[in-house]
């Protein structure tokens, strides 16, 4: 059937709208209903999307561009380099066994030399889905974790490469001579790429300053012109954008750059080329072929077997218990991003037949199901390898050991909404009296091209109310009050400079009741806001005036030093209101016994790390479902005070902030406060003073 572009256009964003949320809601993976929805609507279904259109040619070949491009700059380089030599163990044994056996598969099924190492390099790669998992379980700097992160970056680097080398061949006269030109040409570009793209970067980031919409299509047009250099050089463009992602990797860190590149991939582009891969799909004739089923059943046992062979090999060189071992095995299984990527570009060149193609995607979600499965289980009982709360995966700075003046302490509150002013400057002002400290009420006006406008005085004057109102509460709760008014362009970034301008310790936002709580709490001002600021932000919804609070529960998700900063601010607001505080921390129910020990530890050291005048309650609980225990114990508290944190979330790049902040809230009938760290991590300086030089020798001592 022929469509119009724009009316294809438009059934694709209804696909990519509407199928995810269904499949989600039956708790399936939104990849799956996405192909799914294009086999039922391509060539071999409804007819409804034509896969060789000008418009699904165009969003799906921006999709895998993108895909691939992800996938280089989610590669975490600070993992890589803990632990590199071992991670170039691992990742060498993890790529070339795969890849031999992959090749052996393709043999045996008929192929040619060429499309069969193909095929072994659709073994080799693998995508780090079960991330979220070992990151909820504080078990990331586990050595051998952190190996099998390491050596991600030489999988999908190694299968690249190969997929690169066989297009090449593949599309011209094999000779030695024109292999090593290859090569050479591929050496070459790769250097240019990744050293003349990150100086470059650095550069025009640094010029920019915050102009992030510039530096946004620079990331973008580093991405198409490492893509089109690399059809240039007669190799397939994924390869250009892999190299892409990661020349900016380190450039973009993980700021509100990076927060537009991964928000238009994973909502608009991606969803496409998945889509596009379902057109593809003959789901009737891969039914009735045999010799598919034989295929796949052969690359399903292939691949797992492969990957468990590699990672059984390093657990025997490095000395890995059995449970390290196959952590490092499921960690290594699942095929997502890379190996779809890479099995579109050979089978649209001619090199991979459709029983391939249709065999991946059963590979894709067979080992993206089992993977996380598995490594859920194996992972509850490790422990980290190294000493407690030195998480590897973050650069802490030290905890001052100088007490800084107590009339130094700022905390910023911008009064925008009426409605929650009180409740916030009271909170605000319990903290600040317990370190004698100041308020600083902020309303900001948005600025207008001329500054003589009469929408500006009406904002100048309702913002002259707030303040005034602002005002009178900090007075009448015996806080000092100094309110500021301000004029800017960007809400969000006034509140931020303000803050900033001030030395603020602290920012208290707030929002409204369960209404749009999501678009609320994570979106426009206070998502920029906490993008922006250079000090935490809490964000409060307080059903309650604060003095009246008299219990206060602090789930620790990850018991590790990331997560020192919340407990710190809710034993300040405990000591401030005299009231009990708990931390807890929901455990997976085959733990080991090592682990619990492990995990008691941990919540010790947060605990006398926080300094607090009650030592706080300590609960470790096992449950299966996190969420639902959490909020089941919320009953009997006043006050949840959760971490709000920016993590990965699957294969193509998404982020959420926390992954069970959002459904934890979203059933809390309770005040809640979600403390939103600034992107350098600082550890509060100015409110932690009070008692700074005794958090200092603890630490010291702990780290010793």
């Amino acid at each position: 059937m022929h469509l119009e572009p724009i009316v294809s256009f438009a059934i694709l964003l209804a696909i990519i709208l509407i199928v995810p949320l269904i499949f989600e809601r039956l708790k399936l993976p939104g990849i799956l209903g996405l192909l799914l929805t294009g086999v039922l609507l391509g060539p071999n279904g409804l007819q409804v999307l034509d896969n060789d259109s000008e418009t699904m040619r165009l969003l799906s070949g921006i999709g895998l561009v993108y895909l691939l491009f992800m996938a280089g700059l989610e590669i975490d380089l600070a993992q890589f380099r803990a632990t590199k030599y071992r991670s170039a163990g691992f990742g060498f044994l993890t790529f070339a066994v795969p890849l031999i056996t992959g090749t052996i598969v393709g043999r045996l099924f008929g192929f040619d030399w060429n499309p069969s190492i193909l095929i072994g390099s659709l073994f080799a790669s693998h995508t780090l889905l079960a991330y979220p998992i070992i990151s909820r379980l504080g078990v990331v700097n586990n050595e051998a974790v952190t190996v099998t992160i390491g050596a991600t970056i030489f999988t999908d680097v190694g299968a690249l490469l190969v997929l690169a080398v066989c297009v090449g061949i593949n599309k011209g006269n094999f000779s030695a001579l024109s292999l090593g030109s290859l090569l050479l040409a591929l050496l070459i570009y790769s250097a240019v790429i990744l050293f003349g793209f990150s100086w470059l970067g650095k550069e025009f980031f640094r010029r920019s300053g915050d102009e992030e919409g510039n530096q946004f299509l620079f990331v973008l047009l580093v991405v198409f012109v490492s893509a089109l250099g690399a059809e240039l050089i007669g190799v397939e463009k994924i390869v250009g954008a892999f190299l892409a992602g990661l020349a900016v990797n380190s450039i973009v860190g993980d700021g509100p750059v990076k927060e537009k590149i991964l928000f238009v991939g994973t909502v608009l582009f991606v969803p496409i080329f998945f889509v596009d891969v379902g057109l593809l799909i003959d789901l009737p004739a891969f039914v009735r072929s045999m010799g598919a089923i034989g295929l796949t059943l052969t690359i399903l046992v292939g691949l797992i077997g492969s990957k468990f062979l590699a990672a059984l090999l390093a657990q025997l060189a490095y000395r890995y218990s059995w449970r390290e071992g196959i952590t490092m095995w499921s960690l290594s299984m699942p095929q997502v991003a890379a190996t779809l990527a890479a099995t579109f570009v050979g089978y649209r060149e001619g090199m991979l037949t459709e029983d391939v193609l249709n065999s991946v995607i059963v590979l894709m979600l067979v080992t993206s199901t089992l993977g996380p499965l598995i490594t859920a289980r194996a992972a509850a009982g490790l422990t980290p390898t190294s000493e407690p709360l030195l998480d590897l995966e973050i650069e802490q700075p030290e905890i001052p050991s100088v007490a800084l003046e107590p009339e130094q302490l700022t905390i910023v509150v911008p009064v925008y909404n009426p409605n929650t002013e009180r409740n916030l400057l009271e909170m605000a002002a319990l903290l600040a009296q317990h370190a004698a400290g100041r308020i600083v009420p902020l309303a900001v006006a948005p600025a207008h091209a001329h500054m003589d406008a009469p929408e500006l005085d009406q904002a100048l004057q309702r913002s002259r109310a707030l303040l005034a109102r602002a005002t009178e509460l900090g007075q009448e709760f015996g806080a000092v009050v100094e309110p500021l008014l301000r004029i800017d362009d960007n809400v969000a970034q006034g509140i931020s400079r303000a803050s900033r301008e001030q030395e603020a310790s602290l920012i208290v936002m707030g929002w409204g009741q369960t209404a749009g709580l999501r678009a609320r709490l994570f979106g426009s001002l206070i998502d920029r806001t906490l993008w922006s600021a250079h000090c935490p932000v809490a964000v409060t919804r307080l059903l309650q005036p604060a003095a009246t609070i008299r219990r206060i529960l602090v789930p620790v998700e990850t018991p590790a030093r990331k997560a020192l900063q919340t407990v710190r601010f809710a034993s300040i607001l405990a000591k401030a209101n005299q009231v009990e505080m708990t931390l807890l921390h929901v455990v997976d129910p085959h733990s080991s016994p090592d682990r619990m020990t492990w995990l008691k530890s941990q919540l010790d050291w947060l605990s006398a790390q926080a300094n607090a005048a009650v030592k706080p309650e300590i609960q470790i609980l096992q449950a299966e479902d996190v969420v639902s225990t959490i909020v089941q114990q919320a009953h009997a508290y006043d006050l949840v005070i959760l971490r709000a944190s920016r993590r990965r979330s699957s294969g193509i790049g998404e982020l959420t902030l926390g992954s069970i902040t959002v459904p934890i809230v979203k059933q809390l009938n309770c005040s809640v406060i979600t403390l939103g760290e600034p992107q350098r991590k600082p550890l509060m300086r100015p409110l932690y003073r009070s008692h700074a030089s005794s958090v200092s020798n603890s630490a010291k001592s702990s780290t010793a």
